[in-house]
């Protein structure tokens, strides 16, 4: 992984035009939100510090990164032909410029590239990612989700990691209690997939435990009455938690969740968080015949062991009764219902279209029906 420059704190956002110093930039692409960039503050401080340089803007208005929207973008790059691109804004706006970027740079066409990603490795231009949301932790990783329809496609390169991270918790002020809640808990969720993915290593779990204990203890103040330490706390939650699954990626709450995502609109942080407490116990009952992870059952347990820790959870059982209940605090939604999935079909889709391979970062090993029993739980 390239060593990445990082400035963290309020006001880092006002030291932009020092980063774009550093890579000379004169021509530049930014990738934003629609009125997320003014609402954050984002647009006052970052224009301001833009005066004197050329400037094309993309701005990003759609729900999750689609492939077609993105092929857009892949025109106005290889039309204004930027030397540097700033993408400000939250996990959708980032990995659309990451994977703008990143396919821009490429001689094959982006579906090819999508598809088999191997065969893609040109660098593309120094990328500035500055998050105005606390959840993705997109500026800290290596990958980038792409939508084709339904289906979602995962980027994976070095060459995608942005070159710089500017996290200034000031731009998520304005942020309102939902989008606080729906983005904070997708830090949470990945972080406590982290301790567990069979891709952990030493690094990424002390980063996914300092991680899970800040979302942990101020997500519900940050929400609810929040203040500069819990805002401050969060953005430190979701840049750790990008960095935990940098290195051991995602596992089955994240794998579950796209296709809720894609085809019943469901924010994605909520629909990581709805089957997060039962894959907690589920993936506690772990036995050698079906550990999945190359340490053994023993490690997967002590995992489970680490997270219960931070919950202050005495067994599995507190423990997804504690999940539940900051997602409930937070006024996000613990069952499918709630959610508007009423039926037996719909869950039986959900299920079905969770691709296998991505539950292969699973410490527990997960068959169809298993995962059909889990989705009825959180029905």
């Amino acid at each position: 992984m390239g060593n990445q420059i990082e400035l963290f704190g309020e006001g880092t956002a006002r030291r932009l035009k020092e980063v774009l110093g550093m890579f000379r930039a004169n021509r530049i692409m930014l990738v934003t939100g629609s009125s997320s960039f003014r609402l954050s503050g984002a647009e006052e401080i970052i224009m301001e510090q833009l005066s004197g340089h050329e400037s094309a803007r993309f701005t990003v208005n759609t729900e999750c990164p689609q492939i077609e929207f993105i092929k857009k973008g892949i025109e106005l790059i290889r039309e204004f032909l930027p030397d540097t691109v700033i993408a400000a804004g939250g996990g959708n706006v980032i990995d659309t410029a990451k994977a703008i970027n990143f396919l821009s740079a490429q001689s094959n066409n982006p579906e090819e590239v999508i598809e088999n990603s191997a065969r893609a490795t040109e660098k593309g231009r120094p990328l500035v990612a500055i998050p105005t949301t606390s959840g993705s932790g997109s500026e800290a990783t290596h990958f980038a989700v792409v939508y084709s329809g339904i289906s979602k496609f995962s980027l994976a390169s070095d060459a995608i990691l942005p070159d710089a991270a500017i996290v200034d918790p000031e731009l998520t002020y304005s942020l309102t209690p939902y989008q606080t809640a729906v983005s904070g808990i997708d830090a949470f969720c990945q972080a406590i997939e982290s301790i567990w993915a069979t891709g952990s290593n030493e690094e990424s779990t002390n980063y996914a435990e300092e991680s899970a204990a800040l979302s942990y203890n101020n997500l519900l103040t940050a929400v609810s009455c929040p203040d500069a330490e819990s805002r401050r706390n969060l953005s430190r939650a979701s840049n750790l938690a990008g960095k935990a699954i940098n290195i051991s990626r995602t596992t089955a709450p994240h794998a579950v969740s796209y296709t809720m995502t894609s085809v019943y609109g469901i924010p994605h942080g909520q629909a990581v968080c709805i089957t997060l407490g039962e894959f907690l116990k589920y993936i506690s009952e772990v036995t050698e015949d079906d550990c999945n992870d190359r340490r053994g059952a023993e490690h997967v347990r002590n995992a489970v062991r680490r997270i219960l820790r931070i919950l202050n959870a005495k067994d599995p059982e507190e423990g997804r009764g504690k999940i539940n209940a900051l997602i409930e605090d937070c006024g996000l939604q613990t069952t499918l219902t709630g959610l508007g999935i009423n039926g037996m079909k719909e869950i039986e889709q959900i299920a079905l279209n969770t691709n296998a391979e991505r539950l292969g970062n699973n410490p527990r090993k997960i068959t169809q029906d298993k995962l059909l029993e889990i989705m009825k739980r959180v029905h």
